[in-house]
C-alpha cells in the first residue's frame, strides 16, 4: 500500500501529536522539573512541526508554513540536546543562546526566500543544527549522570541515528538535488516521516523512563530539605556563590582550594530491591554523614539529585586527599549501621584549583566527574581529578 503525502503527514502528527501530549500531561502530573521539562518543549515544538507541514501540505504557496515548521523542527532536536545537558547538570547559557540562534536562522531563511523558495526554501538552515544537535545530543548521552543509564544508552542511540540521517540527507541534497530519485526514495518527506514517528515513539518512551528514574530521588530531597538549613548544606546556587567568593580571595593568595564531590549512584536500586523505607534512610543517612564528617570549616552543598559537595581551603593535595579519605571511611560506617545491611556505591572526587583552576564551575564539574569514576571502579575509593 502507498501513501500520499497528506495522509503520511496527518499519521506523523497523529503520532506526534498523541505522545507530546502524554508525555506533558506527565510532566504536569509529576511537578517535575529540569530535564523534563525541557524535554516537554521538545514535544511541544514537535507537535507545532507536524501542525505546520500538513497546513503546508493542504495550502498553495503557504511559505510561512514552511517557516514555522522548519523553525519548530530546529527547537525540537535542540531541545532535546538541552534536556540532556540538564539532565547531567551542564551549563546551560551558551548552547540555549546557539538553540535560539539557529531557530531563528531557520525561520528567517525560509522568509528572506518566501514564495519564491518552494518547497525546499532555507532547508539546509534546517538539516545543518538538525545533525549538529542530535549529534551533541547523543553524545550528551554518554557522557555525565546519563553515561550510568542504560536507557540513555537507547536515547543516544535514537538521536546518533538521525544525526547520521541528517548527514546523508544533507548530502544528497547538496550532491543530487531534491528532485533526483535517489534523494525522493530515500530521503524525502515520505520516508523521513516514517523515521520521525519510529523515533518519536521510542524518545517518549526513553525520556518518560529517564525522568521516572528520579522521582524517587526527588522525593527524599524534598524530604530532607526541611533540615539542610539545621545541617549546613547550602542549595546548589548558594554554594557556587560561596565558592566563588573563596576562590576570588584564594587566587589573589595563591592559595590552594579542593572540591570534594560525594556521590551516592544507586539509590532508585536500593529503592526496588529493598523498599523506599531502607532507600529512604540510606539518603538520610549520606546526607547527615557527609556534613558531619567533612572538616569544621568546610562549605557543604547540594549537587543535583545524588550529589554533595564540600569545598574547603588546604595546605596541600595530600591534606585534600586525606580530608577526602576519611569522608569516605565515616560514611561508609555509617551506611553500615543502616537497616537491612544496604551498602550503597559511594564515590568520592577531589578537584583543586592547581589543577582545575579557580573557576567554581569547573572546580565543581572536574570533582563531580572523578566522584562518578570513583563510584564505577571498585579498587578506587577516593580518586582526584589530576586535569588533562
Amino acid at each position: 500500500m502507498t501513501l500520499d503525502l497528506p495522509s503520511v503527514l496527518i499519521m506523523t502528527a497523529l503520532v506526534v501529536n498523541v505522545s507530546g501530549v502524554l508525555f506533558i500531561l506527565e510532566t504536569l502530573l509529576r511537578r517535575d522539573e529540569g530535564a523534563g521539562r525541557i524535554w516537554s518543549i521538545a514535544f511541544l515544538a514537535a507537535m507545532l512541526t507536524t501542525l505546520a507541514y500538513t497546513i503546508w501540505s493542504q495550502s498553495d504557496g503557504a511559505w510561512w508554513a514552511i517557516a514555522v515548521g522548519n523553525a519548530a523542527f530546529v527547537a525540537g532536536t535542540g531541545c532535546m540536546w538541552l534536556g540532556c545537558r540538564r539532565f547531567n547538570r551542564r551549563d546551560m547559557r551558551w548552547s540555549s543562546v546557539l538553540v535560539v540562534g539557529a531557530v531563528a536562522m531557520a525561520a528567517l531563511a525560509v522568509a528572506v526566500e518566501g514564495d519564491e523558495g518552494g518547497d525546499w526554501a532555507g532547508v539546509l538552515w534546517m538539516f545543518v543544527p538538525l545533525l549538529a544537535f542530535a549529534g551533541a545530543g547523543a553524545v550528551e548521552c554518554l557522557r555525565g549522570d546519563m553515561r550510568e543509564s542504560r536507557t540513555a544508552w537507547v536515547l543516544g542511540a535514537v538521536l546518533g541515528f538521525q544525526s547520521l540521517y541528517y548527514v546523508s540527507r544533507t548530502t544528497a541534497f547538496v550532491t543530487s538535488g531534491p528532485d533526483s530519485a535517489l534523494f525522493e526514495t530515500a530521503f524525502g518527506t515520505i520516508p523521513t516521516s516514517y523515521l520521525t514517528v519510529t523515533l518519536t515513539i521510542v524518545a517518549v518512551v526513553v525520556t518518560s523512563v529517564l525522568r521516572a528514574s528520579r522521582a524517587p530521588v526527588r522525593g527524599y530531597l524534598r524530604e530532607a530539605q526541611a533540615v539542610d538549613e539545621e545541617q549546613g548544606i547550602l542549595s546548589e546556587t548558594s554554594f557556587v556563590a560561596v565558592l566563588a567568593g573563596m576562590c576570588r580571595r584564594a587566587e589573589r593568595r595563591f592559595e590552594l582550594i579542593a572540591v570534594t564531590a560525594v556521590r551516592l549512584d544507586d539509590l532508585d536500586q536500593i529503592s526496588t530491591a529493598f523498599g523506599s523505607d531502607i532507600a529512604g534512610a540510606v539518603a538520610a543517612t549520606w546526607r547527615t554523614g557527609v556534613r558531619h564528617h567533612a572538616p569544621t570549616n568546610a562549605v557543604v552543598g547540594q549537587d543535583g539529585h545524588t550529589g554533595l559537595v564540600i569545598a574547603l581551603a588546604v595546605a596541600s593535595p595530600q591534606e585534600a586527599r586525606r580530608q577526602a579519605g576519611a569522608i569516605y571511611r565515616g560514611l561508609f560506617d555509617d551506611l553500615g549501621k543502616v537497616g537491612g545491611g544496604v551498602i550503597p556505591v559511594v564515590g568520592v572526587g577531589v578537584a583543586l584549583s592547581e589543577t582545575a583552576g579557580y573557576d567554581p564551575a569547573e572546580l565543581v564539574l572536574a570533582a563531580r566527574e572523578a566522584a562518578s569514576r570513583a563510584a564505577a571502579n571498585v579498587e578506587t575509593s577516593v580518586l582526584v581529578d589530576e586535569g588533562e
